[in-house]
Protein backbone atom coordinates (compact mmCIF):
# COMPACT_ATOMS: atom_id res chain seq x y z
CA UNK A 1 0.00 0.00 0.00
CA UNK A 2 1.53 3.59 -1.31
CA UNK A 3 2.08 6.16 1.92
CA UNK A 4 4.80 5.79 4.89
CA UNK A 5 8.40 4.14 4.32
CA UNK A 6 9.55 0.37 4.47
CA UNK A 7 10.10 0.96 8.15
CA UNK A 8 5.80 1.21 8.55
CA UNK A 9 5.49 -2.31 7.00
CA UNK A 10 3.87 -4.99 9.49
CA UNK A 11 2.95 -8.39 9.91
CA UNK A 12 -0.63 -8.94 10.65
CA UNK A 13 -1.87 -11.74 12.41
CA UNK A 14 -5.34 -12.07 9.68
CA UNK A 15 -6.18 -10.90 7.30
CA UNK A 16 -5.83 -7.33 5.40
CA UNK A 17 -7.94 -6.71 2.05
CA UNK A 18 -6.58 -2.97 0.09
CA UNK A 19 -10.23 -3.16 -0.62
CA UNK A 20 -12.36 -0.55 0.84
CA UNK A 21 -15.95 -1.50 2.91
CA UNK A 22 -18.42 -1.06 0.23
CA UNK A 23 -20.61 1.47 2.67
CA UNK A 24 -21.94 3.93 0.06
CA UNK A 25 -25.45 2.57 1.20
CA UNK A 26 -24.87 3.10 5.34
CA UNK A 27 -23.59 -0.39 6.20
CA UNK A 28 -21.25 -0.62 9.23
CA UNK A 29 -17.70 -0.76 8.73
CA UNK A 30 -16.95 -2.04 12.42
CA UNK A 31 -17.81 -5.63 13.49
CA UNK A 32 -17.40 -7.39 16.60
CA UNK A 33 -17.65 -11.15 16.40
CA UNK A 34 -17.79 -11.00 12.78
CA UNK A 35 -19.19 -14.34 11.08
CA UNK A 36 -17.59 -14.20 7.38
CA UNK A 37 -19.59 -15.49 3.77
CA UNK A 38 -17.11 -15.59 1.44
CA UNK A 39 -19.71 -16.03 -1.90
CA UNK A 40 -18.63 -16.51 -5.74
CA UNK A 41 -22.52 -15.53 -7.04
CA UNK A 42 -23.57 -12.49 -8.28
CA UNK A 43 -25.55 -10.31 -5.61
CA UNK A 44 -27.66 -8.52 -8.63
CA UNK A 45 -30.41 -9.46 -11.17
CA UNK A 46 -29.70 -12.71 -13.44
CA UNK A 47 -29.20 -12.01 -16.96
CA UNK A 48 -29.68 -14.43 -20.20
CA UNK A 49 -27.14 -16.54 -21.23
CA UNK A 50 -26.60 -14.96 -24.75
CA UNK A 51 -26.75 -11.67 -25.69
CA UNK A 52 -30.53 -10.73 -25.96
CA UNK A 53 -32.49 -7.22 -25.83
CA UNK A 54 -35.72 -7.50 -24.06
CA UNK A 55 -38.20 -4.92 -25.43
CA UNK A 56 -40.61 -3.12 -22.76
CA UNK A 57 -44.32 -1.90 -23.96
CA UNK A 58 -45.52 0.17 -21.44
CA UNK A 59 -45.24 1.29 -18.10
CA UNK A 60 -47.16 -1.96 -16.37
CA UNK A 61 -44.99 -4.53 -17.60
CA UNK A 62 -42.04 -2.25 -16.31
CA UNK A 63 -43.03 -1.38 -13.16
CA UNK A 64 -43.50 -5.83 -12.74
CA UNK A 65 -39.25 -6.37 -14.25
CA UNK A 66 -38.60 -3.81 -11.20
CA UNK A 67 -40.56 -5.36 -8.56
CA UNK A 68 -39.57 -8.67 -9.95
CA UNK A 69 -35.73 -7.79 -9.43
CA UNK A 70 -36.34 -5.95 -6.13
CA UNK A 71 -38.08 -8.90 -4.57
CA UNK A 72 -35.18 -11.65 -6.26
CA UNK A 73 -32.48 -9.60 -4.63
CA UNK A 74 -34.51 -8.88 -1.96
CA UNK A 75 -34.79 -12.76 -1.03
CA UNK A 76 -31.03 -13.41 -1.81
CA UNK A 77 -30.36 -10.84 1.39
CA UNK A 78 -32.55 -12.14 3.55
CA UNK A 79 -31.17 -15.89 2.90
CA UNK A 80 -27.70 -14.11 4.19
CA UNK A 81 -29.02 -12.40 7.14
CA UNK A 82 -30.97 -16.07 8.07
CA UNK A 83 -27.14 -18.16 7.91
CA UNK A 84 -26.37 -15.57 10.94
CA UNK A 85 -23.64 -13.94 8.58
CA UNK A 86 -22.60 -10.14 9.24
CA UNK A 87 -19.64 -10.04 7.15
CA UNK A 88 -20.15 -10.68 3.73
CA UNK A 89 -16.67 -11.13 1.46
CA UNK A 90 -17.63 -10.93 -3.17
CA UNK A 91 -15.61 -12.34 -5.26
CA UNK A 92 -14.98 -10.41 -8.90
CA UNK A 93 -17.30 -11.33 -11.61
CA UNK A 94 -16.01 -11.03 -15.34
CA UNK A 95 -19.99 -11.67 -16.45
CA UNK A 96 -21.72 -9.29 -15.04
CA UNK A 97 -21.90 -6.63 -11.71
CA UNK A 98 -21.27 -9.08 -8.95
CA UNK A 99 -23.26 -6.56 -6.76
CA UNK A 100 -25.27 -3.49 -8.09
CA UNK A 101 -26.47 -0.58 -5.45
CA UNK A 102 -30.03 -1.91 -4.80
CA UNK A 103 -28.39 -5.30 -2.84
CA UNK A 104 -25.98 -2.99 -1.28
CA UNK A 105 -28.42 -1.37 0.32
CA UNK A 106 -30.58 -4.41 1.87
CA UNK A 107 -27.07 -5.34 3.09
CA UNK A 108 -26.80 -1.91 4.81
CA UNK A 109 -30.33 -1.76 6.19
CA UNK A 110 -29.52 -5.94 7.59
CA UNK A 111 -26.43 -4.21 9.54
CA UNK A 112 -24.62 -6.62 7.32
CA UNK A 113 -20.61 -5.45 6.15
CA UNK A 114 -19.77 -6.00 2.54
CA UNK A 115 -16.06 -6.47 0.63
CA UNK A 116 -16.37 -6.62 -3.10
CA UNK A 117 -14.06 -7.27 -5.73
CA UNK A 118 -12.01 -10.21 -4.09
CA UNK A 119 -9.81 -11.57 -6.43
CA UNK A 120 -9.53 -15.40 -7.25
CA UNK A 121 -6.50 -15.76 -6.23
CA UNK A 122 -6.85 -15.12 -2.24
CA UNK A 123 -9.84 -17.34 -2.16
CA UNK A 124 -8.36 -19.92 -0.42
CA UNK A 125 -5.72 -18.17 1.55
CA UNK A 126 -9.06 -16.26 2.94
CA UNK A 127 -10.52 -19.90 3.28
CA UNK A 128 -7.36 -21.57 5.66
CA UNK A 129 -7.04 -18.12 7.63
CA UNK A 130 -10.80 -17.44 8.39
CA UNK A 131 -12.15 -21.23 8.19
CA UNK A 132 -14.80 -20.56 6.02
CA UNK A 133 -15.83 -22.33 2.67
CA UNK A 134 -16.70 -20.74 -0.83
CA UNK A 135 -20.13 -20.44 -1.83
CA UNK A 136 -21.20 -21.00 -4.86
CA UNK A 137 -25.13 -20.93 -4.91
CA UNK A 138 -27.67 -18.79 -2.81
CA UNK A 139 -29.37 -22.10 -1.95
CA UNK A 140 -25.87 -23.87 -0.18
CA UNK A 141 -25.54 -20.79 1.66
CA UNK A 142 -25.68 -22.31 5.57
CA UNK A 143 -23.71 -21.42 8.75
CA UNK A 144 -21.66 -24.31 8.44
CA UNK A 145 -20.05 -22.73 6.02
CA UNK A 146 -19.15 -19.62 7.87
CA UNK A 147 -15.99 -18.46 8.73
CA UNK A 148 -15.01 -16.54 11.93
CA UNK A 149 -12.66 -13.37 13.46
CA UNK A 150 -13.28 -11.40 16.21
CA UNK A 151 -12.90 -8.13 14.92
CA UNK A 152 -13.33 -6.54 10.94
CA UNK A 153 -12.55 -3.12 10.64
CA UNK A 154 -11.83 -0.72 8.09
CA UNK A 155 -8.66 1.65 9.02
CA UNK A 156 -7.88 4.91 7.33
CA UNK A 157 -4.03 4.95 5.88
CA UNK A 158 -2.33 7.92 3.61
CA UNK A 159 -3.73 6.50 0.41
CA UNK A 160 -7.10 5.23 1.23
CA UNK A 161 -8.63 2.35 3.32
CA UNK A 162 -7.79 -0.94 3.69
CA UNK A 163 -10.07 -3.66 5.33
CA UNK A 164 -7.87 -5.19 8.36
CA UNK A 165 -9.87 -8.46 10.11
CA UNK A 166 -7.87 -9.88 13.28
CA UNK A 167 -8.99 -12.71 15.68
CA UNK A 168 -8.71 -15.81 13.21
CA UNK A 169 -9.08 -19.12 14.34
CA UNK A 170 -6.04 -20.43 12.60
CA UNK A 171 -4.02 -17.81 13.92
CA UNK A 172 0.08 -18.63 13.34
CA UNK A 173 -0.85 -20.94 10.36
CA UNK A 174 -1.37 -18.02 7.98
CA UNK A 175 -0.04 -14.50 8.50
CA UNK A 176 -0.76 -11.47 6.25
CA UNK A 177 2.40 -8.74 5.74
CA UNK A 178 1.20 -5.43 4.97
CA UNK A 179 3.85 -3.84 2.94
CA UNK A 180 4.10 0.18 2.75
CA UNK A 181 6.40 2.51 0.76
CA UNK A 182 6.31 6.14 -0.76
CA UNK A 183 6.28 5.14 -4.26
CA UNK A 184 5.87 1.90 -6.56
CA UNK A 185 9.01 1.38 -7.47
CA UNK A 186 10.07 1.12 -3.28
CA UNK A 187 6.70 -0.85 -3.01
CA UNK A 188 7.36 -3.22 -5.77
CA UNK A 189 10.97 -3.85 -4.60
CA UNK A 190 9.81 -4.51 -1.08
CA UNK A 191 7.64 -6.79 -2.24
CA UNK A 192 10.39 -8.15 -4.53
CA UNK A 193 12.90 -8.83 -1.46
CA UNK A 194 10.34 -9.91 0.66
CA UNK A 195 9.66 -12.75 -1.50
CA UNK A 196 13.27 -13.60 -2.33
CA UNK A 197 13.31 -14.10 1.88
CA UNK A 198 10.46 -16.22 1.42
CA UNK A 199 12.13 -18.33 -1.26
CA UNK A 200 15.16 -18.89 1.15
CA UNK A 201 13.40 -20.11 3.83
CA UNK A 202 11.23 -22.63 1.89
CA UNK A 203 14.80 -23.67 0.29
CA UNK A 204 15.87 -24.99 3.88
CA UNK A 205 12.48 -26.02 4.90
CA UNK A 206 12.26 -28.62 2.05
CA UNK A 207 16.55 -29.08 2.38
CA UNK A 208 17.64 -28.69 5.66
CA UNK A 209 21.61 -28.08 4.55
CA UNK A 210 23.67 -24.90 4.15
CA UNK A 211 26.52 -24.52 2.29
CA UNK A 212 29.48 -21.84 2.08
CA UNK A 213 28.39 -18.77 -0.22
CA UNK A 214 30.63 -16.64 -2.60
CA UNK A 215 31.28 -19.74 -5.50
CA UNK A 216 32.85 -22.11 -3.02
CA UNK A 217 30.43 -25.01 -3.71
CA UNK A 218 31.08 -24.40 -7.54
CA UNK A 219 34.44 -24.24 -7.65
CA UNK A 220 35.02 -27.28 -5.28
CA UNK A 221 32.61 -28.94 -7.56
CA UNK A 222 34.85 -27.96 -10.32
CA UNK A 223 38.05 -29.26 -8.86
CA UNK A 224 36.73 -32.18 -7.70
CA UNK A 225 35.18 -33.54 -11.30
CA UNK A 226 38.71 -31.92 -12.98
CA UNK A 227 40.36 -34.41 -10.58
CA UNK A 228 38.04 -37.08 -11.44
CA UNK A 229 38.01 -36.02 -15.37
CA UNK A 230 42.45 -37.33 -15.05
CA UNK A 231 41.09 -40.58 -14.06
CA UNK A 232 38.93 -41.25 -17.19
CA UNK A 233 39.61 -42.04 -20.44
CA UNK A 234 38.11 -40.74 -24.15
CA UNK A 235 34.60 -39.36 -24.50
CA UNK A 236 33.74 -39.22 -20.73
CA UNK A 237 37.03 -37.25 -20.05
CA UNK A 238 36.42 -34.82 -22.72
CA UNK A 239 32.42 -34.49 -21.19
CA UNK A 240 33.50 -34.43 -17.40
CA UNK A 241 36.33 -31.61 -17.77
CA UNK A 242 33.76 -29.57 -20.06
CA UNK A 243 31.11 -29.72 -17.18
CA UNK A 244 34.06 -28.68 -14.50
CA UNK A 245 34.92 -25.73 -16.08
CA UNK A 246 31.32 -25.05 -16.38
CA UNK A 247 30.49 -24.49 -12.86
CA UNK A 248 33.56 -22.23 -13.03
CA UNK A 249 31.42 -19.54 -14.70
CA UNK A 250 29.51 -18.81 -11.04
CA UNK A 251 32.59 -17.41 -9.02
CA UNK A 252 33.89 -15.91 -12.56
CA UNK A 253 30.11 -14.01 -13.35
CA UNK A 254 30.51 -13.06 -9.14
CA UNK A 255 33.85 -11.76 -9.35
CA UNK A 256 32.81 -9.50 -12.19
CA UNK A 257 29.77 -7.99 -10.98
CA UNK A 258 31.66 -7.57 -7.58
CA UNK A 259 33.89 -4.81 -10.23
CA UNK A 260 36.71 -7.62 -9.84
CA UNK A 261 39.20 -8.59 -11.94
CA UNK A 262 37.81 -12.31 -12.34
CA UNK A 263 40.80 -14.11 -13.73
CA UNK A 264 42.77 -13.06 -11.14
CA UNK A 265 40.35 -13.85 -8.04
CA UNK A 266 38.87 -16.96 -9.93
CA UNK A 267 42.46 -18.35 -10.10
CA UNK A 268 43.52 -17.66 -6.70
CA UNK A 269 40.28 -19.73 -5.61
CA UNK A 270 41.08 -22.29 -8.12
CA UNK A 271 44.36 -22.38 -5.83
CA UNK A 272 43.01 -22.52 -2.66
CA UNK A 273 40.58 -25.13 -3.47
CA UNK A 274 43.48 -26.91 -4.68
CA UNK A 275 45.17 -26.67 -1.65
CA UNK A 276 42.05 -28.11 0.43
CA UNK A 277 40.69 -25.06 1.45
CA UNK A 278 36.99 -26.08 1.11
CA UNK A 279 35.28 -22.92 2.64
CA UNK A 280 37.35 -20.50 0.62
CA UNK A 281 35.27 -18.28 -1.81
CA UNK A 282 35.44 -14.43 -3.40
CA UNK A 283 34.75 -11.85 -0.30
CA UNK A 284 32.50 -8.86 -2.12
CA UNK A 285 32.84 -6.58 0.59
CA UNK A 286 36.94 -7.05 0.92
CA UNK A 287 37.35 -8.06 -2.78
CA UNK A 288 39.54 -10.89 -2.27
CA UNK A 289 39.10 -14.64 -1.43
CA UNK A 290 38.82 -15.70 2.23
CA UNK A 291 37.07 -17.95 4.17
CA UNK A 292 33.64 -17.35 3.76
CA UNK A 293 32.57 -19.50 6.60
CA UNK A 294 34.13 -16.97 8.64
CA UNK A 295 32.13 -14.04 7.08
CA UNK A 296 28.90 -16.03 7.86
CA UNK A 297 28.13 -16.06 4.08
CA UNK A 298 25.88 -19.12 3.82
CA UNK A 299 23.79 -20.59 1.14
CA UNK A 300 20.80 -23.17 1.54
CA UNK A 301 21.83 -26.83 -0.21
CA UNK A 302 18.75 -26.83 -2.52
CA UNK A 303 19.53 -23.55 -4.21
CA UNK A 304 22.91 -24.88 -5.66
CA UNK A 305 21.21 -28.36 -6.66
CA UNK A 306 18.47 -26.92 -8.34
CA UNK A 307 20.75 -24.64 -10.75
CA UNK A 308 23.08 -27.71 -11.40
CA UNK A 309 20.10 -29.48 -12.20
CA UNK A 310 17.97 -26.92 -14.20
CA UNK A 311 21.12 -26.50 -16.20
CA UNK A 312 22.06 -29.98 -17.03
CA UNK A 313 18.41 -30.63 -18.44
CA UNK A 314 18.51 -27.15 -20.29
CA UNK A 315 21.33 -28.56 -22.30
CA UNK A 316 20.56 -32.16 -22.76
CA UNK A 317 17.04 -31.16 -24.14
CA UNK A 318 19.21 -28.31 -26.63
CA UNK A 319 21.97 -31.27 -27.47
CA UNK A 320 18.63 -33.92 -28.55
CA UNK A 321 17.75 -31.13 -31.07
CA UNK A 322 19.36 -32.62 -34.35
CA UNK A 323 17.89 -29.71 -36.87
CA UNK A 324 15.32 -26.81 -36.71
CA UNK A 325 12.95 -26.54 -39.18
CA UNK A 326 11.62 -22.81 -39.73
CA UNK A 327 7.85 -22.41 -40.65
CA UNK A 328 5.76 -19.45 -41.27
Amino acid sequence: KLGGTIDDTELVNGLVFTQKVSHAAGGPTKVTGAKIGLIQFCLSAPKTDIEQNVTVSDYTQMDRILKEERKYILDMCKKVQKSGCNVLLIQKSILRDAVNDLSLHFLAKMKILVVKDIERDDVEFICKTCGCLPIANIDTFHPEKLGRAELVHEVSTSDGKIVRVTGVPNEGKTVTILCKASNNLVLDESERSLHDALCVLRCLVKKRFLTPGGGAPEMRLSYELSKWADSLLGMHSYCVRAFAEAMEVVPYTLAENAGLDAIHVVTELRNKHAEGEKAAGINVRKGKVTNILEENVLVPLLVHTSAVSLATECVRLILKIDDIVITR
